[in-house]
């Protein structure tokens, strides 16, 4: 079986030697010496001055709503993992969709400033893929506005806009630790901030909101990461250079194949240092999409709908057509992406897509040349 991703993960031997550190201190969690100096090393890694260790990348942005006082709406993208619009609702805010850009498929820009209102409050906007927003455009308008800005980078260790850490942007920027991506602590997220004062409300937040052995300052959570964690982390970012050239190599690999199948690809914003983290393929048609999910899933290869249903359509909200992302949201898979996929395996995925697109194209052209030379009496009838 070919999954759509899979955990790196170090040597046995590297993780021990954390762990047995760990069973000789007894100290398991509230903010232990490894997370201490996961933070430290994050730090000295990204070149950012201020990161907090926590325990999902989720509870990082309902944090950074609540630190933030937010109220009201909150302008952001239907196209996102759930938890972008989930956490909005979760802190009593509204959430104003604005359709996505065709080609980079972040928020559009332009038309952000059309679904303000008097009670916006924010603009939460997400790099999708690891792919950087209109980062000046997004904090022009804020700032025109007077709106804070949070970036939800949960895809994006590892990359670079305009030579800086990804996460430096925002008034606010947070990422996902989870398993399922390129750097991962098994669980876990983080917090960016370059507010001072910012960082300390969160930092008392994510530890139930103690400022003192028996005070509180703040209404706080439970959002503290563990030694164990910690320690994977740690473990991990020894490799991050290997993992980051693994994922670069795949993503060209699978772009140079298929660059001939008629499929479109997410265009990378300029002057970025991309970490290569997913490969989205978007098809012409849902129908075409799904054609090629069974053809792979025949052979065992699970792909993803990655980002579907579109987050406009939710449950729990109030339904909006969003033209653009609904879609792609009904066209787009993500290939496996993970740093043990073979060159066998690889090859076979490509071979399998090249060989279904051809097959479809050659029905459509064979269907509308039929339809073409109909007997219109015929059809009529």
């Amino acid at each position: 079986m070919i999954p759509v991703t899979k955990p790196f993960l170090p040597s046995l031997t590297a993780f021990q030697s954390y762990v047995e550190s760990i069973w000789t201190r007894q100290w398991l969690t509230n903010n232990g010496p490894l997370v201490n100096e996961f933070e430290r090393e994050m730090k000295n890694h990204l070149n950012l001055s201020n990161f907090l260790f926590v325990t999902n990348g989720t509870v990082a942005l309902q944090m950074a709503i609540h630190a933030l006082d937010l109220k009201g709406e909150i302008i952001t993208t239907p196209f996102s993992f759930v938890a972008t619009t989930s956490s909005i609702v979760w802190q009593g805010c509204k959430p104003v969709f604005v359709d996505i850009d065709s080609e980079t498929l972040n928020i559009d820009v332009t038309q952000i400033e059309a679904a303000i209102t008097p009670y916006t409050t924010a603009i939460l906007a997400t790099h999708v893929f690891g792919n950087p927003c209109d980062i000046e455009a997004i904090e022009a308008i804020a700032k025109r506005n007077r709106l804070k800005v949070i970036y939800d980078a949960a895809h994006c260790f590892g990359v670079n806009y305009n030579g800086k850490s990804i996460f430096s942007y925002g008034d606010v920027s947070i990422t996902s630790f989870h398993a399922t991506k390129l750097f991962h602590t098994i669980e876990g997220g983080g917090i960016f901030t370059k507010n001072e004062h910012l960082l300390d409300k969160i930092n008392v937040m994510r530890n139930f909101g103690y400022s003192g052995t028996d005070t509180f300052s703040e209404v706080g959570t439970n959002a503290k990461n563990s030694e164990v964690h910690a320690a994977m982390g740690l473990c991990n970012l020894k490799h991050i250079d290997e993992i980051l050239e693994n994922r670069r190599e795949l993503y060209n690999f699978y772009k140079e194949h298929l660059s001939d199948c008629d499929l479109q690809f997410q265009v990378i914003q300029t002057n970025t240092d991309f970490n290569y983290s997913y490969f989205p393929v978007i098809f012409e048609s849902e129908e075409a999409m799904l054609d090629c999910k069974l053809q792979l899933e025949k052979r065992s290869i699970f792909c993803r709908r990655y980002f579907y249903p579109s987050l406009s359509a939710l449950p729990y909200i109030n339904k909006k057509d969003m033209p653009i992302c609904d879609s792609i949201a009904k066209r787009i898979m993500c290939l496996p992406m993970y740093h043990t996929l073979s060159k066998i395996d690889r090859a076979l995925i490509v071979q399998i897509i090249i060989d279904t697109q051809q097959s479809f194209i050659r029905n459509r052209i064979a269907i509308q040349a039929l339809e073409s030379t109909s007997d219109p009496i015929v059809t009529a009838i």
